[in-house]
């Protein structure tokens, strides 16, 4: 395989940090294609009550999610990590098409294979509806700021 996603495991806590900032700058990119690279052919997942496999199919998946979530910007944070897997509790903010705002609560566990590339990613997700005034995620489109304060430095 030519495919290699640095860093590779195992993973260290500087590394599983990388790979988590990594992956939150590419999701808030909004680009299903650029999103989906990070993850094997194959790559099995598990998103809400959907189960799926494939890049392809990971492709779409991301392509209709961002056609219903506006204005999405998201915060990854560690959680824990051991050699191939790293866990990561994450929000987002986004609004639908009638202009609700929602922060989305989750976590996800994700497993690599040696070229560093997900091969199976499972996520639990809750959403609840917000005011537009109680967002916290403010930043312009696109990655977020190095100095924008992290989940744990926002208190949440």
């Amino acid at each position: 395989m030519s495919e290699s996603r640095p860093p590779l495991p195992p993973y260290t806590l500087e590394t599983a940090i990388q790979k988590a900032r990594m992956a939150e700058d590419a999701w808030n990119s909004r680009d299903p294609e650029r999103v989906a690279l990070a993850y094997t052919s194959e790559s099995k997942w598990r998103n809400r009550s959907e189960i799926f496999a494939g890049r392809e199919t990971i492709q779409a998946f991301l392509a209709r999610k961002w056609q219903q979530e506006h204005e999405y910007r998201l915060i990854k944070e560690v959680w824990g990590f051991h050699e191939n897997r790293i866990a990561v509790r994450f929000q987002y903010e986004y609004h639908n098409e009638t202009g609700q705002w929602y922060r989305a609560y989750g976590n996800e566990q994700w497993e690599f294979n040696d070229q560093g590339l997900m091969q199976r990613r499972e996520a639990s997700i809750n959403d609840v509806a917000i005011d537009e005034t109680d967002r916290k995620f403010r930043w312009p489109l696109g990655p977020r700021p190095a100095d924008h304060p992290g989940l744990t430095e926002l208190g949440l």
